[in-house]
């Protein structure tokens, strides 16, 4: 088994980790994951939406972390925190990815327990997020003790245009 590195990706380091961070976006999507891109979708395109995420890394509403494995960044989860005053106690688990070459690992899971870790740190008692329903990820977090509170028919559609159901999860962690 390959061992993989889990760690919090500073804003100052955010800028150099663009490229690992659009390949990784790029492959999963080519795959045909449902992250809210379609197909075309190139390094370029990848590379412009994380761009896009520098913001909120620096003023700390967003936290990623990157899995390193030896040909570089394999896997990544992001936190949002909420910033509204009645929302402080929540946050939402988005773009957990792996790469497909790094996939059946546990790499996914150890993603979320840290982020899940993290959450509870800084003071969350409530996690949310959403997945297509019945995909890999679905499965993942039914068995790691999210809760699915309704799944929506149509929510999205996958890379290629077609639409998917949407299942949306909770995880309380107080």
């Amino acid at each position: 088994m390959v061992h993989h590195t889990i760690t919090r990706l500073p804003a100052e380091d955010f800028h150099d980790s663009v490229k690992g961070l659009a390949g990784l976006l790029a492959d999963v999507v080519a795959d045909g994951s449902s992250l809210g891109f379609l197909l075309p979708f190139d390094q370029d395109g990848a590379a412009a939406w994380w761009h896009t995420r520098l913001p909120a890394v620096s003023d700390g509403s967003l936290a990623v972390w990157i899995a390193h494995g030896p040909g570089g960044i394999v896997g990544t989860i992001s936190l949002a925190l909420e910033p509204k005053p009645n929302g402080r106690h929540r946050a939402e688990i988005v773009k957990l990815m792996v790469h497909r070459d790094a996939r059946g690992q546990g790499l996914a899971r150890a993603l979320l327990a840290t982020a899940e870790q993290a959450a509870a740190q800084a003071g969350v008692t409530l996690l949310l997020l959403d997945t297509v329903t019945g995909s890999a990820a679905d499965h993942l977090y039914l068995a790691a003790g999210w809760t699915r509170y309704g799944i929506v028919p149509g929510y999205a559609v996958d890379p290629a245009g077609s639409p998917e159901d949407c299942s949306f999860h909770y995880k309380q962690l107080a």
